[in-house]
């Protein structure tokens, strides 16, 4: 196929994934207006008259994803071909890791936790450093899940990864492994006097929420008066199970409201019988608090259910869709915007919580937890 037919053929696939109900045929030369014909002519003049022979491919990624950075959303992107294979690899469940959990920064990705015995603890991977590069591709203005899946691969495999910590650049070699962590993980604690739980979830994935229900249930039966709902470096998920999650805390009352252009609008209410109904509530977030987990934690703090405690979250009050296209790629894009209970959008400004607590990375004894602890225990 010729170069300027290939691009438009891409524009036209991309224009098309939006409008899915439009068919192509009569109304091609509706579709493809000026715009996009400027776009694959210039291609075509680069092509044929560049100094150098240039990959026809290369170009047409090249301008898909400067069409996307023109959107100056960081939450959005363009995967190539081989990015999109690698990237349903390790959604899927075919790749492993190196045992870090992340959130995204300009730079790249913020180390939040390393598990234990880890390739990335082995590797001398500390939480806080910053991931700036992986699979030789800088991961700065990527999304958080793309940048993930650059650092995944399989079991046994190896992999760079260049690494920023106060101020200094450098590179470490990690082998990548099989890692189980599981979702939820919970221990008793002491506050005022009574026994509570203490209950970590890591990620809204599949499953999530019936996983807390047995957490929830055996601190109760284990004499739990009240729960610290620890989402800390919880970057988010699935928005079903952050409704869910929310449910059990919730016995009635709206949980998230999403809108925007090309979608429609939906709104979350909590459903069923809650676990933790009556249970003093102090839901524990910091800066790598993000997606699902600020829908959850804003749903409990604007509803009174719960006090927050710790460091503003991230502040992601948008997501995204995955369009597939025609050159194998696929655009990972911004189509609408989280909105809370009392009508507030996330984007930027993030939670603020009810009770500030620094949560040092350096220190044996976890200060933002043990705050927590305080503030439950004026609830008990």
């Amino acid at each position: 196929m010729p170069l300027a037919a290939l691009l438009i053929a891409l524009v036209l696939g991309i224009w098309l994934g939006g409008h899915p109900r439009v068919l192509p045929g009569p109304l091609a030369d509706v579709l493809v207006d000026g715009e996009a014909l400027a776009v694959a002519g210039a291609i075509e003049k680069i092509d044929d008259n560049y100094i150098d022979e240039v990959d026809a491919g290369r170009l047409a990624d090249a301008a898909i994803a400067g069409a996307v950075r023109a959107l100056d959303d960081k939450f959005s992107g363009y995967l190539s071909e081989e990015e999109y294979v690698r990237f349903n690899d390790a959604t899927h469940g075919r790749f492993q890791g190196v045992g870090i959990t992340v959130s995204s920064v300009d730079a790249g990705l913020r180390v939040q936790r390393v598990v234990e015995d880890s390739p990335a603890e082995r590797a001398g991977i500390r939480r806080g450093d910053v991931v700036v590069a992986a699979a030789g591709r800088s991961l700065a203005g990527r999304p958080a899940d793309v940048a993930s899946a650059l650092i995944k691969g399989p079991a046994g495999s190896r992999g760079r990864l260049r690494i920023r910590r106060n101020g200094k650049t450098f590179v470490r070699r990690v082998q990548r492994a099989t890692i189980s962590v599981p979702v939820v993980q919970s221990d008793l604690r002491r506050a005022g006097g009574q026994r509570v739980a203490h209950i970590t979830l890591s990620a809204f994935s599949s499953g999530a929420r019936d996983q807390l229900v047995d957490a929830i249930r055996k601190a109760r039966d284990r004499g739990a008066k009240g729960i610290v709902l620890d989402l800390r470096g919880n970057g988010g998920g699935l928005v079903k199970q952050a409704q869910l999650v929310a449910s059990e805390f919730l016995d009635r009352g709206e949980i998230v409201t999403t809108r925007g252009r090309a979608v429609p609008d939906r709104s979350l209410s909590a459903v069923g019988d809650p676990a933790a109904r009556e249970l003093p509530v102090v839901v524990l977030v910091d800066e790598g608090t993000a997606s699902a987990a600020e829908i959850v934690t804003a749903a409990l703090q604007d509803h009174e259910r719960a006090t927050v405690v710790g460091m503003k979250t991230f502040g992601k009050g948008v997501f995204q869709t995955l369009l597939p296209l025609d050159n194998g790629g696929a655009l990972n894009l911004t189509v609408g915007r989280y909105f809370t209970p009392d009508g507030r959008n996330l984007g930027g400004d993030g939670i603020k919580p009810d009770v500030r607590a620094s949560d040092k990375a350096d220190t044996k004894r976890d200060e933002a937890l043990a705050a927590a602890l305080r503030v439950l225990a004026r609830s008990l």
